[in-house]
Parts: C-alpha cells; structure tokens; sequence
C-alpha cells in the first residue's frame, strides 16, 4: 500500500450512484459501529483497505485505532464521494479512491481488508472476494459485517439495493471458495432479528429513521453488546467474518 497521503480520486471508475438512505440515518450510531470495530481490533494492522466507505462514518473508527497507521478509502458511489473526499481532505493517513475494489487490487497490499454492510450489495460476491485476496499481503486479514438470515430478507433489503442476506454456511462458503482461511464465523445483534422483522416484513419500511436508529444504539446496542461478549448468541441479524490469507 502507498504511503499516506491527501486525499486523492480516480475519475476513471464506472459511474454508480448509491441510491439507499441508511448511512444517514446511522451515522450516529457510535455505539453500534464501536461494537463492530472491537470483533476486527485484533485483527487489524498498519495498512488497512476499507471497501465501500460510504461517507465515512466507519473510516473513523478504525482510524480511531492505534494499530492503523494508513487507510485506503475505497467508495464506488459518486454521490457519496464528496462527503468521504470533504471529511478526509487534508488528513495524510488517508487516500480515497472512487471505483470498485477490481479497479485497484494489483496497486494495494494491505495488511487487512474491511468491509462492513458491503458484501450484501455486491451482484458476484465470490469475485469480490477474490478482488479482497488480491489486494492484501500473505497473512493478512479478511474483516467482514454483513446482513444475516435470508428469512428476514424485505422491503428495507429492496430499499437498500440488497442481493442477499447470508448464513454461517453460506458465508463460509463463499470465503473458502476464494482461497481464505475462516478464522471466525459467528452471529451477532440477536434483538436486531426482532427489529429487522418487524420493520422490513411486517410493516414493509423502506428506510431507517435516523430517531430509531439512535434509540436503538443508546439502549439497545450496550446492553447487548456487553451480553454477546460473554456468551455467543446462536443467532443474529448479523454475521462478523474473520480470515486469513495463507
């Protein structure tokens, strides 16, 4: 990976706008993505790639690490970039770059690779994989947060330009497919089953209201979070997955 450095933009990408509403809405879900950011902590390194950074809300937390000396901000949507390129400018730990991920993967070596709520808006997950194998070095890291339960796929998932929502099964599937090693594979946010349900399939929402999504970080998220640390959930309306390239 190159030096940190100002932000800077590869023009060249295919033109994508991103049409869903949530990264709004939980852009003030610190509890929530803190609560993300620990399962990867120990995982991370001095070079980390995050694919699909949106507007940056995830970006800072793991710049918030101590481990992460650079980050490389890769965001496909061009209605997104200005707000990523405006929060970074001028920060030298950080290059952004607009495209996908199989635009840049022969120029990155990175020492791990983030993608959190991405891999669900990919139309061929098992190449973005692939793309993520590429782009890191041997013995780096693979850091995945991704919607669970297919059954719980509805409006919201629509709303949200969703192909699919994973298993266990599933997403160890498609990760040993792309030659990574699964080190972790386990369910998290159980009360999320709930939420989810009853948002996207009962009363078919189309969106996150940022109201709903702050209340349910206050409360919800550090109880659970605390809980889930002590034992596993069985179950939950997210998957983390952690491997490693051989």
């Amino acid at each position: 990976m190159a030096p940190g450095k100002d932000v800077t933009t590869d023009k060249n990408a295919e033109t994508f706008s991103y049409s869903g509403t949530e990264l709004d809405a939980l852009a003030e879900a610190k509890n929530y993505y803190a609560w993300v950011l620990r399962q990867f902590e120990p995982y991370l390194g001095p070079d980390i790639i995050e694919v699909g950074a949106g507007i940056g809300t995830f970006s800072e937390f793991i710049l918030g690490s101590p481990k992460v000396e650079r980050l490389v901000a890769i965001e496909p949507a061009l209605n997104t970039l200005p707000h990523l390129e405006a929060r970074f400018a001028g920060n030298p730990r950080v290059t952004v770059m607009q495209g996908y991920l199989s635009e840049h993967r022969e120029t990155l070596a990175g020492n791990a690779i983030v993608a959190v709520n991405v891999m669900e808006h990919v139309p061929d997950d098992a190449q973005f994989l692939r793309d993520a194998y590429t782009s890191v070095a041997s013995g780096g890291h693979l850091l995945l947060f991704v919607p669970a339960l297919p059954a719980l796929f509805g409006t919201r998932d629509v709303a949200f330009e969703h192909h699919r929502r994973y298993t266990r099964t599933s997403v160890r599937k498609v990760i040993e497919d792309a030659g990574w090693k699964p080190i972790r594979i386990s369910y998290m946010n159980l009360p999320g089953i709930a939420a989810w349900f009853m948002a996207g399939r009962v009363l078919r929402k189309t969106s996150i209201a940022a109201r709903d999504a702050r209340t349910y970080d206050r409360f919800v998220v550090p109880l659970m979070s605390r809980l889930e640390n002590i034992v596993e959930p069985p179950i939950g309306s997210n998957i983390v997955a952690i491997a490693r390239k051989p």
